[in-house]
């Protein structure tokens, strides 16, 4: 029950942040470096309040991850710009539920019975008919066919950033309270590499570090988790807080859609929610 708790936490957490980013402004280079900002003070005062064991492994792993978060996460910023919050947190949700339970189903064996097997594939099944949904354009425009088109490349390599993060963790069995300071300062220096080009270091990126001690409660919830009901079962709840941000976007950030649409990105939200909780009860 604790790591269903903490799994939970972490969808509250992240099932704000690209919402709460959004409102806080600037553009995705801006955002990125201003949570990965965040994240490295929540990161400092976790290890001083802790005094976890470092090793050259746990330093090594932790570094590396934190490289594909500010990979994953950049790019999910990005592809705000062509589709949405409404569209971007549910889709970009979908893709990485589909990824990490792939590595958890056929690379650590998570899914044990027959049962369980049955119930994650109706799941992946309902995760999938969900993204769809909130992807579905009004009209033949070719301009938002575009859109979502380049949109959709983003949000591949925002899943393949925010895979990798997770897997790694897991795959060394890395403590989550010993992975946080290494992963922030990983997620740091990735984030200047990646952003350096565009100069972000303004305002907003000022205003973004809310979004990184934001981000860092739902990262701790989820490294906690991860050895107490595994990488399908843990991500997988970790990700259905996406209405959040895609009821946000919606009904706060005014992006403008149809009836039809709005009630097509909230069956959508509703179905990779739904796909979650039954990827949930799969470690059971």
């Amino acid at each position: 029950m604790s790591g269903i708790l903490l799994a939970l936490l972490a969808a509250v957490s992240w099932g704000s942040i690209v919402f709460v980013s959004n409102k806080l402004g600037g553009d995705e280079d801006s955002q990125t470096l201003g949570t990965t900002v965040g994240a490295l003070l929540f990161a400092i005062a976790v290890f001083i309040y802790k005094r976890p064991d470092l090793s050259t492994l746990i330093w090594t792993v932790g570094f590396i991850s934190g490289l594909f978060w500010s990979l994953g996460q950049k790019n999910q910023f990005g592809a705000v710009r062509y589709l949405g919050v409404a569209k971007t947190a549910p889709m970009s949700t979908g893709l990485q539920l589909i990824g990490t339970t792939f590595f958890g189903v056929f690379i650590f064996k998570e899914w044990e019975t027959t049962t369980s097997v049955v119930i994650g594939t109706c799941a992946l099944a309902l995760i999938i008919a969900g993204a769809v949904l909130t992807s579905l354009k009004q009209s033949n425009d070719s301009g938002q066919s575009k859109s979502l088109k380049k949109g959709f490349l983003v949000l591949l390599l925002s899943t393949a950033g925010f895979v990798g993060y997770v897997i790694l963790i897991r795959w060394f069995n890395i403590d989550g309270w010993a992975a946080i300071l290494p992963q922030a300062i990983g997620m740091l220096t990735g984030a200047l590499l990646l952003t350096m080009r565009n100069k972000p270091y303004n305002k907003y990126a000022v205003r973004n570090i809310v979004t990184g001690l934001l981000w860092s409660t739902g990262n701790l919830g989820l490294l906690l988790a991860l050895p107490k009901i595994g990488v399908a079962t843990s991500f997988s709840l970790s990700q259905t807080g996406i209405v959040i941000s895609t009821i946000g976007g919606l009904f706060f950030l005014n992006e403008r859609k149809s009836k039809k649409q709005v009630w097509m990105v909230l069956l959508g939200c509703l179905l990779i929610i739904a796909g979650g909780v039954l990827l949930g009860v799969t470690k059971r």
